[in-house]
């Protein structure tokens, strides 16, 4: 066992040093001019024939050139380069690694990696910017996206549901920056998330009840906090028989129901024709007979129609928006409206997000990487002008001797006000069959 795990580190000594990475161009080279002599025919070839050929082109260079490399590290190279040609490149293996979330990419040198919530550089180099950027190009191609000079941001949606955002010159100094977000093929359910210890039983019962019931939910937390994890965990508690839409800038959400519409905005071209926003689809959705609105992330103007959305009879609906505490997240509803030119008063602005939203479920990231909710809160009216809330759930970890901190939520002990719970309560009583599972 020692022996082997000592060769293990080894292999990634040696692929992770300069040498490494100078056979590696070295071979590239020849295999190129290899490639080029064989003309269309490598096209179509498979990816096994391709790795074959790879495989046997890299020994013989190895033997003819007498490359001092032994048989396994001529292995590790010739596979490395089977991913510059089939996939891609030194990200491959990210990009298939399901403990992965985000890759972050500060220039060809710097790679950082989040893992569980918890962002460690990666030792992995790309040989310089060019390879960053043929690499890049490569994962752009079938998306159908420009990335040149006149159009130097690019964010996309990857065909597997993930997220790609690439910033180049010269709007950024030292090299290409690439942020790839990753989704889950298998999104978790409440019960994941309860395992997980993101909420505790009561916290998720409560939830529950406040879907069915069809009240209106905003998430709300920061970058990478698990708001759109969440939402989609929410969405396993609507009942079957409604028609769902969802609205989002970059597509994301993969609810487990079997009535979705999915929308997505679309960029402009670069002289901004064709452009729809979120606050278009917004508009567009409600001449499509919804039952709930799903919004997957609030950002803009679009806050004005989903408050009108909710407001008119779309109960249930949901989404998520970057603040950092439940008081913050309405304050910035009011900030985004006020920049959407939003025409009312004050007061009567603050009573359309009272009437529309009946809780707030505020989720962060803590410093160990773990997602938690660390309040909710139900919205229960205007009081003095300003929107009133209780608070229903507090985060509030115990600190234990050894000063480990234990997960602990504190219950407040208050009755949701929200009338649309009362009356789903009293449709529990009456036994409507549809219902009866719900505790």
């Amino acid at each position: 066992m020692s022996l082997d795990l000592e060769f293990s580190d080894d292999s990634k000594a040696f692929q992770h040093s300069e040498e490494f990475q100078s056979i590696k161009a070295f071979l590239h080279e020849h295999l190129l001019t290899r490639i080029e002599e064989m003309g269309a025919e490598f096209g179509h070839w498979s990816h096994q024939g391709i790795q074959q050929f790879v495989n046997l082109e890299c020994e013989s260079l190895v033997k003819q050139h007498r490359v001092p490399i032994n048989n396994h590290e001529t292995q590790i190279v010739a596979d490395a380069l089977t991913k510059e040609f089939v996939g891609f490149g030194p990200l491959e293996d990210l990009l298939h690694d399901p403990a992965v979330e985000d890759i972050l990419i500060n220039g060809s040198k710097q790679v950082y990696v989040s893992r569980h919530g918890v962002l460690n550089k990666e030792v992995l180099n790309f040989t310089d910017n060019d390879h960053l950027m043929r690499i890049v190009r490569r994962i752009l191609a079938p998306l159908g996206r420009r990335l040149d000079e006149s159009n130097p941001m690019v964010d996309a949606r990857l065909s597997d549901g993930g997220r790609i955002n690439v910033v180049i010159e010269p709007l950024v100094i030292n090299g290409p920056a690439v942020s790839i977000r990753k989704f889950r093929k298998d999104p978790l359910t409440p019960e994941d998330l309860l395992q997980l210890g993101t909420f505790d039983e009561k916290m998720g019962e409560l939830l529950e009840l406040a879907v069915r019931a069809r009240c209106n939910i905003l998430i709300s937390g920061g970058t990478s906090s698990g708001k759109t994890s969440l939402l989609n965990a929410l969405a396993n508690f609507v009942p079957e028989n409604e028609r769902v839409v969802t609205i989002e800038d970059t597509a994301e959400l993969a609810l487990n129901h079997p009535h979705v519409v999915r929308l997505e905005c679309r960029p402009g071209s670069y002289e901004g024709a064709g452009h729809v926003a979120i606050r278009d689809l917004l508009r567009n959705s409600l001449r499509m007979r919804p039952d709930r609105i799903i919004v997957g992330e609030v950002r803009g103007g679009e806050v004005i129609e989903m408050l009108q959305a909710m407001n008119t009879g779309h109960d249930g609906s949901m989404g998520t928006i970057h603040a950092s505490s439940t008081r913050e997240c309405l304050y910035r509803m009011e900030m985004l409206a006020g920049f959407a030119g939003y025409q009312g008063s004050e007061v009567s602005l603050r009573r359309q997000i009272a009437n529309a939203i009946d809780f707030v479920v505020q989720i962060a990231r803590l410093p160990n990487g773990a997602r938690r909710i660390v309040s909710i809160s139900e919205v229960t009216g205007l009081n003095d002008n300003t929107v009133a809330m209780q608070e229903m759930f507090r985060y509030e970890p115990l600190t234990q001797p050894d000063g480990e901190e234990k997960d602990h939520w504190v219950s407040l002990g208050l009755t949701p006000h929200s009338s649309k719970i009362a009356r789903f309560r009293q449709a529990l009583q009456r036994h409507i069959p549809e219902y009866r599972h719900v505790q």
